[in-house]
């Protein structure tokens, strides 16, 4: 699948909680991935870009289905919060 097929596709949470629409998607060059799924354009993205981010992304690790919608997990670890902080940090400089 390519990452273009998934624009506009709703976006759901594991529990059933529609959380918005694919706008975007932030790729880690150096790995080859996907990193981020964005809910807003990435020009909308103004003033307090880490709290942005935090707000109106998902991480791609997160991602646990992709076929109608895309269905995300909502349950993270202490180590996804930490590894969320640091790659919105690096994001941001």
């Amino acid at each position: 699948m390519k990452i273009s097929d998934i624009y506009h596709m709703d976006i759901y949470s594991d529990g059933g909680q529609y959380l918005g629409d694919v706008q975007g998607a932030i790729i880690d060059l150096e790995k080859g991935e996907v990193s981020r799924l964005l809910m807003v354009p990435w020009k909308a993205l103004k003033g307090d870009i880490k709290n942005a981010l935090k707000q109106k992304s998902i991480l791609y690790k997160n991602v646990k289905n992709v076929g109608d919608v895309v269905l995300v997990s909502t349950h993270s670890a202490s180590n996804d919060e930490a590894a969320s902080k640091e790659e919105v940090n690096d994001l941001s400089r």
